[in-house]
């Protein structure tokens, strides 16, 4: 498993190179992202 990101996209003004668009406004652990799959309810899942 690995983190999710949150990220919000830039004002024009605040780029300060090209391709410079997001901006990083929280990193969620894994563990707080992803449920286990035993609780998914999948039925593919056993």
């Amino acid at each position: 498993m690995h983190p999710m990101y949150l990220f919000e996209v830039k004002k024009p003004e605040e780029s300060k190179y090209p391709y410079d668009y997001y901006k990083l406004v929280s990193t969620i652990s894994a563990d707080q992202a992803f449920r286990p799959m035993a609780e998914g309810g999948c039925e593919l899942v056993k």
